[in-house]
């Protein structure tokens, strides 16, 4: 059975710690690519947001994923449904806050696997809509 992500296991230290690694890889990743960070986990209530980012007009949330291996199967699929309903939720009260007219916005996903010293990372640009417009 793969793991999809659920909140029935509750977050250990360590697994909190590989997060914000996968968060660095993925914020360093971005960067290098001409990405800006605006926010680094923007929280609404018990939701977050892992990464916003700006690049020519576009501001992209970012979810991240990071994995050991491939065993719980990739970090992209681990975006369910309902994370995507909190990340649209979470998203549309920082345009709320933040937005301007001019910007256009995306979700991606970024999936980090670290097995042993390799580290990939999987970028899916326009990984799912936003349901309502900004």
């Amino acid at each position: 059975m793969l793991w999809d992500g659920g909140y029935s296991r509750p977050m250990s230290a360590a697994r909190q710690a590989f997060g914000e690694l996968g968060e660095r890889i993925a914020e360093r990743w971005l960067t290098r690519r001409g990405w800006r960070v605006i926010q680094r986990r923007f929280r609404n209530g018990h939701r977050d947001i892992d990464l916003v980012v700006e690049r020519d007009g576009t501001v992209a949330f970012v979810e991240v994923k990071a994995r050991r291996g491939g065993q719980f199967g990739g970090p992209v699929q681990a975006v369910n449904y309902r994370k995507r309903k909190q990340l649209e939720r979470s998203a549309m009260v920082w345009i709320d806050r933040n937005g301007r007219g001019a910007e256009s916005y995306r979700f991606d996903v970024i999936g980090v696997l670290v097995d042993g010293a390799v580290v990939r990372v999987c970028h899916v640009e326009n990984a799912f809509i936003l349901a309502t417009s900004a």
